[in-house]
């Protein structure tokens, strides 16, 4: 079998089954288990897979750039937001993470004048300005094209200065062998800058993303305060 075949036939196997073990499809297909991972590494730097230890797994649809997101598990978003901002505790200071699950929080924020809400994000910042009376701070730096989020050495700056009661941590695979991931180094790396600065983190986990796992880890599920969790959603089972 080709290499080309070998990896239509590693897609189709994902799409079935929802994984891939290399060590079987290698005894499966009579080839070298090298071959199978060089081949689904191929397919990872393409963005047609993630690569997880001893396999693959599907790119899970909260990856999809930020547009493409906003349909995407809608009313166990809506679901989920409701959840949070009941928690939001009156003037208090609130870090709202980019995302769409933040977006619809931004929308139903209370109106507390005493609130201060920082974001990272230019579309969840002018939402909290348009629904709530909240200050809003925004995390200035350069804006991803994929998620439309401040990120790199500007943001660094500006979060190190910053501090938080709780942290809406925006992610895009909750899982719990592989923990909390993201579809973007940069953005790993803002999260992981912003939960440092907060009292408490709190993970936001529509059903789309429950075991779904992305390719860069942001922190471990014991590492954060709890995961907020769609009432009639997938349970998340830790332990």
């Amino acid at each position: 079998m080709l290499g080309v075949q070998r990896k239509e036939y590693l897609l189709g196997l994902l799409a079935a089954e929802g994984r891939i073990v290399a060590k079987a499809v290698a005894a499966d297909l009579g080839v070298s288990e090298d071959s199978i991972r060089r081949d689904l590494r191929e397919l990872a730097d393409a963005g047609l897979c993630i690569r997880v230890y001893g396999g693959a797994l599907p790119v899970p649809a909260a990856d999809a750039p930020v547009a493409q997101r906003l349909g995407v598990a809608s009313e166990s978003k809506e679901r989920v937001a409701r959840v949070a901002v009941a928690l939001i505790r009156p003037s208090s200071t609130i870090i709202l993470d980019a995302g769409t699950t933040t977006l619809v929080m931004a929308r139903m924020l209370p109106h507390d004048a005493g609130l201060t809400v920082i974001t990272p994000s230019p579309a969840v910042a002018l939402t909290a300005m348009e629904h709530s009376a909240a200050r809003v701070l925004m995390v200035g730096g350069e804006l991803s094209r994929h998620s439309a989020v401040a990120g790199g050495a500007l943001a660094q700056e500006a979060i190190s200065r910053l501090s938080a009661d709780v942290f809406f941590l925006g992610v895009t695979g909750i899982d719990p062998v592989h923990g909390l991931t993201t579809g973007e180094l940069d953005d790993a790396v803002t999260k992981r800058a912003l939960a440092a600065r907060s009292a408490e983190v709190l993970v936001l986990g529509s059903a789309e993303k429950i075991g779904a796992v992305s390719r860069f880890p942001v922190l471990g599920i014991d590492e954060v305060s709890g995961v907020i969790v769609d009432p009639q959603g997938p349970e998340l089972r830790v332990g």
